[in-house]
């Protein structure tokens, strides 16, 4: 009887559990795990909120997170078994956007960095 119970018990937990999770909350669960699989293309636009300028956009397929260094750490597909990783320093006035543009590439190493300033804009395409 008592196994029967905590059977039981275990198995309203875990209903009770998943009755908290919407469709939105799923959704948003896996795309996230695809972006981080590298299933996923975005784009990053990285702004100066002081001077309301672009400082750099990345494009490609790419995991991002965020380290204890106040650092947004980049990392980008850029072949088969092939990997770039970049670094945005964040501060008060730095600031980043992520779209998801699946759909808009048809390499599938598509990678391209574009930093803007007072120089010329350099774009580094691979």
């Amino acid at each position: 009887m008592k196994k029967l119970l905590a059977i039981l018990f275990a198995l309203v937990m875990v209903v009770t559990m998943f009755a908290g999770c919407t469709a939105a909350d799923n959704i948003n669960h896996n795309l996230s795990q695809a972006a981080d699989n590298f299933e996923v293309v975005r784009r990053i636009t990285v702004y100066n909120a002081r001077t309301d300028l672009i400082v750099m956009e990345m494009e490609g397929y790419m995991s991002i997170s965020n380290n204890g260094a106040s650092e947004l750490v980049v990392t980008c597909k850029t072949g088969a078994n092939e990997y770039k990783k970049n670094y945005v320093y964040l501060n008060e006035y730095v600031i980043y956007v992520v779209e998801d543009i699946t759909g808009t590439v048809t390499d599938p190493y598509h990678y391209k960095v574009h930093f803007y300033g007072a120089w010329p804009d350099v774009d580094i395409n691979h």
